[in-house]
């Protein structure tokens, strides 16, 4: 799917101009495949980079353009069951226009702080600049996530809640990985600035869009740290009231037991005492009666 913008007033407008100054390809067919690699000359190693998950953040560059590989985190629904996933994402800047290649069809341009647009420049930057901004975004759901499933965890011993804390881990260990990828290819651009031609202004916004970078990984980290020590306690309570129920009903077996064994023992199959009196059955109901009471009273006096 392709996705024309034009730049109008420091702002992004959607157009129908086939020079515009910005394209975008969402999961390009084979078609537009081809238009990108014969017509633009993109390096079809580099824009197979641009549509692989796991591809690394990196600048490079060709004859008539540079490439970037950036991250960005990946559209989360309720069937990705607590995974966040990410994936990767290629801007080639030409000298006139900025081509881009997803492989998922979400808002790449129109939320966060933004600085204003007046050239393909700037709107590479807020490729990056969205990317951050979005990341953030869903710590701050993973965050909640994380809340709503150590309360359950507090109230339940099954494993479902504490698997998905797991999740949520590996999903962090992703998100760490991809923030600090898009650092280093954040750094790349700064020392390749006069190459790319950034004004100084572009160059201010770069400086913010590193800080807010770093801010976002140090985020991440916190809140897998955080994780993985709530992992380990949350384990060990789990592991404590599995300990208390088997106490529990360990307990509950043996006072069971205990009057069972008295009318057992009144009732095999051989002469017992007691057996001419009509009142025998009485006494040896309040005999078991009383076996509980004394186990109850040695229990709460051991305990």
């Amino acid at each position: 799917m392709k996705n024309l913008w034009r730049i109008a007033n420091g702002k992004l407008e959607a157009t129908d101009d086939e020079s515009s100054v910005v394209a975008v390809f969402f999961n390009p067919n084979s078609e537009e495949k081809r238009h990108l690699v014969t017509e633009l000359q993109i390096d079809e190693h580099t824009l197979q980079s641009a549509l692989d998950p796991d591809e690394l953040a990196r600048l490079e560059f060709e004859p008539n353009h540079a490439a970037m590989i950036f991250k960005r985190p990946k559209h989360y629904t309720g069937k990705d069951e607590f995974l966040f996933r990410v994936e990767s994402a290629g801007a080639f800047l030409f000298s006139d226009r900025l081509v881009v290649v997803a492989n998922e069809e979400t808002p790449l341009f129109d939320r966060g702080r933004a600085p204003k647009l007046l050239s393909p420049r700037a709107v590479m930057l807020q490729l990056l600049y969205r990317s951050i901004f979005h990341f953030r975004e869903h710590l701050k759901v993973i965050s909640m996530i994380s809340d709503d499933l150590q309360n359950k965890i507090n109230k339940a011993m099954e494993n479902r809640s504490l698997l998905n804390l797991f999740t949520l881990q590996k999903s962090l260990v992703y998100y760490l990985n991809s923030i600090n990828s898009n650092g280093a290819l954040i750094d790349k651009i700064k020392h390749a600035r006069d190459r790319l031609g950034f004004s100084p202004e572009e160059m201010e916004t770069l400086d913010d869009i590193s800080v807010e970078n770093s801010q976002c990984y140090r985020q991440a980290e916190i809140y897998s740290n955080i994780l993985v020590s709530l992992m380990d306690a949350r384990a060990s309570i789990v592991s404590n009231n599995l300990n208390v129920l088997m106490k529990n009903l360990t307990l509950i077996t043996i006072g069971i037991m205990v009057p069972t064994f008295v009318v057992s023992a009144f009732s095999m199959n051989v002469r017992i005492p007691l057996a001419q009196y009509h009142w025998a059955f009485w006494f040896i109901m309040l005999l078991a009666f009383l076996s509980v009471t004394a186990f109850t009273l040695i229990f709460k006096n051991r305990r």
